[in-house]
This record gives C-alpha cells, sequence and structure tokens, in this order.
C-alpha cells in the first residue's frame, strides 16, 4: 500500500518543508500539553481535547484526499479498535512525561521509539536485525543512560520511567501500522483513531472533566488543531518526497521542544541531555538508513507514526 505519488513527481525541499512544519506543529502540540497540565487540567482532558478538537482536521483531509464512500475500512474493525486502544494509552504516557520533564528531554527520550520498534520487530514480526541495526539499538541505550545520569539534576527518574514507557507504546503503535498499512490508506487509519478516541475518552470526562477560563480553552483548541495539522502535515510530506529524505527533518522537533522551553519555562538543557541526545539521533538515523538499505522503503519513522507519538 502507498500514499505516495510516483517518484517522478517528488519535490523533496517542498517535503522536506511539510516535515519541518510538522514537528514545530508537534512541538506546539506537546508545549501546550504541558502547559495545560501546569494549569490543572487533568491527563484524561488533555487526550480528549487532543482528540476531539483534531477530529475535524483529520475528517477533512480524508474527506478531501479519498471521499466519504472510501472511508469505510477494509480491515477487521478489532484492529482499529486495538489500534485506538493502544495508541491512547501511548498518548496519556507522552503527555504525562512532557508534564513531569522539561520540553527538549521529553523529546529526546520520545525519539527511542524506533530502537524499541527494531526490538518489537524482532520478537514478533520474527525480523531479523542485524549487527548493524543492534548496534544501533545499544547507541541509543547509552544516550538515554547519559541523559539519565545522576549529575543531570533536572531529569527527574520518575519521568524517565514514563518517557520510556510511552517510547514503548508508540513503537507497538507503530508495529500495528505496519500491519495496517498493508491494506488501509493513511487517511482512513488516522481518521478512524480519532473517530473511536471519543466514544473511548468521553466517559473519562465524567469523572475528570473540570470547568476552565478562556485561557485554557484556546489552548485545548491550539492543542487539537497543532495536533491534526501536524499529523496531515506529516503524511503530506511522504507524498512529495522519498521516506530516506523525509525521516531526517523529524529529530528538528528537538530545537522547537528546546525553544519552547527556553522561552516558556526558562529551561535550557545541559551538557549531559544534548550528549544523550545527539546519540539517540544518531540511533534512530541509522536504523532508518539501515531500513532504507534494506527494504528500499522503510516504514518506521520516529515522528510518523499516524497518531503514534502524538497519538
Amino acid at each position: 500500500m502507498s500514499d505516495r505519488t510516483p517518484a517522478r513527481h517528488d519535490r523533496p525541499f517542498f517535503a522536506i518543508g511539510l516535515r519541518l512544519l510538522a514537528m514545530m506543529m508537534l512541538a506546539t502540540t506537546y508545549a501546550c500539553g504541558k502547559l495545560l497540565a501546569e494549569r490543572g487540567a487533568h491527563l484524561a482532558e488533555i487526550t480528549f481535547y487532543r482528540q476531539l478538537f483534531a477530529l475535524p482536521v483529520a475528517a477533512a483531509w480524508a474527506f478531501g484526499t479519498l471521499g466519504m464512500a472510501t472511508l469505510r475500512p477494509r480491515a477487521p474493525m478489532r484492529i482499529h479498535w486495538t489500534r485506538t486502544i493502544v495508541g491512547l494509552t501511548g498518548m496519556f504516557f507522552n503527555f504525562a512525561a512532557v508534564a513531569m520533564l522539561p520540553l527538549a528531554e521529553a523529546t529526546s527520550i520520545g525519539f527511542t521509539m524506533p530502537i524499541f520498534a527494531t526490538i518489537l520487530s524482532a520478537l514478533f514480526l520474527r525480523e531479523r536485525p542485524g549487527i548493524h541495526r543492534w548496534s544501533a539499538v545499544l547507541l541509543g541505550f547509552v544516550g538515554v543512560v547519559i541523559m539519565a545520569h545522576p549529575d543531570s539534576a533536572s531529569f527527574a527518574s520518575a519521568g524517565l520511567f514514563v518517557a520510556l514507557v510511552g517510547a514503548i507504546i508508540t513503537a507497538i503503535v507503530a508495529i500495528l501500522l505496519r500491519e495496517l498499512g498493508h491494506v488501509e490508506a493513511p487517511p482512513v487509519v488516522v481518521f478512524w483513531f480519532f473517530l473511536l478516541s471519543i466514544p473511548l475518552l468521553a466517559p473519562l470526562m465524567l469523572w475528570w472533566g473540570q470547568a476552565h477560563d478562556l485561557t485554557s480553552w484556546a489552548l485545548f483548541l491550539a492543542l487539537g488543531l497543532s495536533g491534526g495539522v501536524a499529523q496531515l502535515l506529516m503524511t503530506s510530506a511522504l507524498r512529495w518526497g522519498p521516506v530516506s529524505i523525509v525521516i531526517p527533518m523529524d529529530y528538528s522537533q528537538i530545537i522547537w521542544a528546546t525553544w519552547a522551553g527556553w522561552l516558556l519555562w526558562s529551561s535550557w538543557p545541559n551538557s549531559s541531555t544534548w550528549a544523550g541526545a545527539a546519540l539517540i539521533a544518531a540511533s534512530g538515523l541509522y536504523i532508518a538508513w539501515r531500513e532504507h538499505v534494506r527494504r528500499r522503503e522503510p516504514v518506521v519513522s520516529p515522528g510518523e507514526d499516524l497518531g503514534g507519538r502524538s497519538g
């Protein structure tokens, strides 16, 4: 299954621009989530409104791309429900990590997703990563250890654990999406993820829904819209450029996260954070490159999870 235009129509610079903009929007989503958590919003509210306000964006994209008649899923609905439940669980942990950690550190740990995806692929999909990819996995975990070093006073151990769990669950989403990708177009997967999220999350609002001021509602709206637009841009980038060119742009998210952390929270990553983030990024890029070499069409990206990391 491919949702890309033929290679002769590729516009790599346009694709790179779309992906860079997507990473800025994704960083905006998590910055809004962190601000909302500080204003007393519950994680259930943050997740619910993220999905609710992103749904119109996903619906408009799906209807405009495929038309209403083609949105009927080909895969069994139980697979879509499983993807939704796992995706929402990952979203809870990812937003919790952002609330507990400085934004740049939480973002960097999220980049371990391709590392865990490699491990899970070997365990459950019977893929056989070679010495190169296993070396990249080891390199990525060295980066995590450096970032979690006791000298890194701003990095809470509980936050590290939550962020790693979020990355692992996001990797599971990536595995599920590999299976869905054989039969479903990306707009269909994204649309049903947002749509099925609402009935699952709505009952939680009976316990944790609260009244909020106008500023918080504006943040909720920005949270959902930026997340929905990020989803659209991430997938659209793959229509206009090769995955091997698009993937490296995902790591630009650390730039936006660092800038937002400095601007909004006067937080600047220390040397251990930069060193660990560099190793994690190098690991993820090398895994992506080896996937490109092995299959000539890689399918795992740290930012392209069709609702994974951001969902």
